[in-house]
């Protein structure tokens, strides 16, 4: 088994070269993305604005351990989102000393419409492609991301 692990630790020219095809083309959509969307909301900001909607109000300290992001990062992020209207902060119902973010209801209705908007456009680019292949690719890239995540962790 220990043979299998050091193997897969230094990749080969094939794997390498598949990478940064792989790598390239992500990077390709994220420039796309932002040149479409050159006012949106940074990426890494609405990703806290969809942590709270999902996972309902939660102390600074909580959302930045679950985005992998440090408090100073996540108050500057969330300060936007307040001043946008999409966040407040709220006194804690069980400790008044400490806050509580919470997506604003025009938090919510921004996250539900781009939400609709994105799986709509998605489902629109694959409708060509076969069910198979949309499952397939659903599998292969929850795959990837999960691997991803993983390879971000500290002990990853």
């Amino acid at each position: 088994m220990r043979a299998a692990v050091d193997a897969r630790a230094v990749p080969s020219d094939d794997d390498l070269a598949l990478a940064d095809q792989v790598s390239g083309q992500l990077i390709r959509k994220q420039a796309q993305y932002q040149a479409e969307h050159p006012d949106a909301v940074e990426r890494a900001t609405y990703y806290l604005l969809v942590h709270l909607v999902k996972g309902g109000p939660q102390r600074a300290g909580a959302l930045a351990e679950a985005v992998h992001s440090d408090p100073s990062t996540i108050s500057r992020q969330v300060g936007h989102l307040v001043r946008l209207g999409l966040v407040e902060r709220m006194a804690d119902p069980e400790d008044g000393r400490a806050t509580l973010l919470t997506a604003t209801e025009e938090g919510r209705r921004v996250f539900e419409e781009n939400r609709r908007m994105r799986i709509e456009r998605f489902a629109e680019m694959l409708s060509d492609w076969s069910v198979a292949d949309r499952r397939k690719f659903a599998e292969l890239l929850g795959r990837f991301v999960s691997a991803f995540e993983s390879a971000q962790r500290p002990d990853g």
